[in-house]
């Protein structure tokens, strides 16, 4: 991890909050030159602090209103037991995120459907073929109260 400083900090923030944000405004809002932000940002992609750029959809937009929590136990533990689950998660679309977990259950999944009716399918057809499943819990989200894209940046 590379120190930031109030002006890493600044562009961070920008970027977060519009990816999309031309050189010229981002320098502006970073009181820094064009030549000087683009070279920011350059070194923060370069250390891997920005991971990428990415547009956010509205899932229910596109007809993906439904986020269902899905909790995997595995039948064992070991290491390539792992690595065939978490390979086999990988490749499937509905799944947003993949989490391997302490506790009760080794992965927290979060998918996002259509309806019921799609989750089954999924929950069918690919999470219950996936390798190593023991056990599948799953929670429906009710209502989306609060969803972050941006990370509080801690100054130092």
């Amino acid at each position: 991890m590379i120190p930031l400083d109030r002006t890493d900090r600044a562009i961070l923030h920008e970027l977060q909050l519009d990816g999309r944000i031309s050189n010229v405004r981002l320098a502006e809002r970073a009181n820094l030159s064009e030549s000087a932000c683009l070279r920011r940002v350059k070194l923060l992609e370069e250390a891997g602090i920005i991971g990428g750029y990415a547009m956010l959809i509205n899932q229910a937009a596109v007809g993906l209103s439904g986020n269902v929590f899905v909790e995997i136990a595995l039948t064992r533990q070991r290491r390539e037991d792992q690595d065939a689950f978490e390979a086999g998660v990988a490749e499937v679309p509905e799944v947003m995120e993949c989490y391997l977990m302490s506790g009760e259950y080794d992965y927290l999944l979060r998918v996002v459907v259509a309806d019921a009716a799609d989750y089954e399918r999924i929950h069918h057809e690919q999470l219950t073929s996936l390798p190593g499943v023991a056990r599948v819990r799953s929670s429906f989200a009710l209502r989306t109260v609060t969803k972050g894209t941006e990370l509080p940046i801690p100054s130092r």
